[in-house]
């Protein structure tokens, strides 16, 4: 008869090592192959974006306001987001939606809540819905230390978007009802007014949750960071270190994706210049640049 040979402990820890060589190998790629199928993810998620901005503005001739109401920071408050849900095949939720009554208003608690899965990054792993608060605090930031949402009291719970608009180079609360991207106070954009080029003027981007939540709604009345929880400006690159909640994010590796003013979506550097940058937040500012 033969004998039957058992492993010896050099053979299995040889198999063990082996093993743990593979799994060291494929684990970056299975890693990176997962993140590559959830960049594409967030990149038709903008595209769906795109062509919804496209079709509102030919049935109503221009792009929907940045967010309405009575002044820059107060009600109702609802977003450019809010008037594409019929494009966006949420119709449904759109018919819901008092757009007379505040954001704010307990009348819109199931709506301000309502999570939106194609206005949300696949590689941002934060809460769908999160707790916003009331005003912000004056705080000083150490120079490199990324500037997140100093809020307030918690207020209420809203669904998270990761897709704000472009509002341009300007800062928000010094010119709201002025700025020089696509989205703003009581804007009406239209492509016609987009001199720069369609194809070289950024529309919407991304924004990682890591500094505070942006949300879908719009701009809501009595939140810290009320009007930057809607769009966003190009004070800084892309994930940059110094970088404040209203500036553009992406916890995809080396970049973000924005949707172009001619509905196509591209992926720009962290690296990219600011002042071209910059210049592509803007839609007729006249400068001398072209998308990389």
């Amino acid at each position: 008869m033969s004998r039957r040979h058992a492993f010896t402990l050099v053979e299995l820890l040889v198999v063990i090592a082996i093993i743990g060589v593979l799994v060291a190998l494929l684990l970056p790629a299975v890693q990176a192959a997962r993140e590559a199928a959830r960049a594409s993810q967030c990149k038709n998620n903008l595209r769906q974006v795109a062509i919804a901005l496209h079709n509102h503005h030919d049935t109503f001739g221009a792009m929907p306001a940045g967010w309405n109401g009575a002044s820059p920071e107060e009600g109702p408050g609802w977003g450019w987001n809010a008037a594409i849900l019929p494009q966006m095949e949420q119709k449904p939720l759109f018919d819901r939606i008092q757009f007379g009554v505040s954001i704010a208003d307990p009348a819109s608690q199931s709506i301000r809540e309502t999570v939106i899965p194609s206005l949300l990054c696949p590689s941002d792993a934060h809460p769908k819905q999160f707790m916003i608060g009331g005003g912000e605090e004056e705080h000083e930031h150490e120079e490199g230390e990324h500037h997140n949402i100093d809020e307030g009291p918690a207020l209420f719970q809203m669904a998270r978007s990761n897709y704000p608009g472009v509002f341009g180079s300007l800062e928000i609360e010094d010119a709201a009802p002025a700025g020089d991207g696509m989205f703003f106070f009581r804007s009406t954009t239209r492509f016609a007014d987009v001199t720069d080029g369609t194809s070289n003027t950024l529309m919407a981007g991304e924004r990682h949750s890591k500094l505070g939540g942006s949300v879908w709604a719009g701009m809501v009345e009595g939140s810290a960071e009320a009007m930057a929880r809607v769009v966003g400006i190009s004070d800084h690159t892309p994930n940059h270190r110094d970088a404040h909640f209203d500036d553009f994010s992406s916890y995809h590796p080396s970049g973000v994706h924005f949707a172009l003013a001619d509905a196509s979506v591209r992926r720009f550097s962290d690296t990219i210049d600011l002042a071209v940058y910059q210049a592509l937040c803007t839609r007729g500012g006249g400068e001398v640049a072209q998308a990389p």
